[in-house]
């Protein structure tokens, strides 16, 4: 039987030290802040990120990670294990996981195998637990990613985003429409569904925002859903960019109120692939289909 390895990237939301706790390999995304590249979680933390964003003269950009990053990644994996199973970020968001599967298939082909299960984040979290979890139940590389990309587009995210100053900088709306937004105190609700990020709804405020997200998770669980909820294979988790203690346990508290049947909801910083683009302040529900 294959010795089978998980790798993903800091795009799922996985800390180093989550990584090594799971024993999941974790290859840092790298981030250019005013033109001086950083490491994601190891050079750049999530607090020193927000910190650095706040100010207006900051220009950011992520970087894919190159074929010789990956090569590199990939080739000290295998020196302890057979084969390894590579679950990126989804191809309809960023091309990393196209390239990713170019190389493994022209230069790793039968040992390194990529998952493009079009989930980002918590969704793409839950995607590598599922991974780790087939491949301890002696599950190759081959069946996992197939099993992975069969289910990734059963995921659901909403997220509230708290300023559109950052979706200003990105060019992803006007200035005179953030400008607006902001003074009106609007909190839009964006979803990805699979592999696309869209508006969902214009909220008055944080509380209208919620009550729309989780309004939008019951849609979901009575519809799209239904099956595998009464299955018990969907998982609920959290998410949040720079939030305080209070703030984050308050979001988790309705959470769980609305859906007492998932009991504890674990929550996760939201990777900063995302948090770049929405800013601090922000917070997002989530489910998936548990793979197995």
């Amino acid at each position: 039987m294959s010795k089978t390895a998980v790798a993903t990237d800091t795009n799922s939301g996985m800390t180093q030290k989550e990584a090594e706790q799971f024993g999941i390999f974790l290859l840092p995304m790298s981030f250019t802040v005013n033109g001086k590249e950083y490491k994601e979680g190891i050079e750049l933390t999530q607090e020193d990120f927000y910190k650095i964003i706040a100010d207006s003269k900051t220009t950011v950009s992520t970087t894919q990670p190159s074929h010789g990053e990956l090569t590199e990644f990939w080739d000290n994996i295998l020196k302890e294990y057979d084969e390894i199973v590579y679950i990126p970020m989804s191809s309809g968001l960023s091309s990393s996981c196209r390239t990713a599967k170019s190389l493994a298939q022209t230069d790793y082909e039968g040992k390194v195998f990529v998952a493009d299960n079009h989930r980002i984040s918590i969704t793409q979290y839950q995607s590598v637990i599922d991974a780790k979890a087939m491949a301890e139940n002696g599950i190759g590389g081959e069946e996992i990613c197939r099993k992975l990309e069969e289910d990734g587009g059963e995921s659901s995210i909403y997220i509230m985003v708290n300023k559109l100053t950052y979706l200003k900088r990105g060019g992803r709306i006007t200035a005179a429409g953030a400008l607006i937004a902001n003074v009106m105190n609007l909190k839009p609700v964006l979803q990805i569904q699979g592999e696309k990020l869209d508006a969902y709804s214009k909220c008055r405020g944080t509380k209208a925002a919620k009550l729309s997200m989780l309004n939008a998770m019951k849609k979901d669980f009575d519809g799209r859903f239904k099956e595998l909820i009464e299955q018990d294979r969907m998982s609920l988790r959290i998410a949040y960019s720079d939030m305080t203690v209070f703030e984050v346990e308050s979001w988790k508290n309705e959470v769980k109120a609305a859906f007492p049947e998932f009991g504890n909801i674990e929550a996760t910083p939201l990777s900063l692939s995302v948090g770049c683009h929405i800013g601090p302040g922000s917070l997002a529900i989530a489910c998936a289909k548990i793979t197995k």
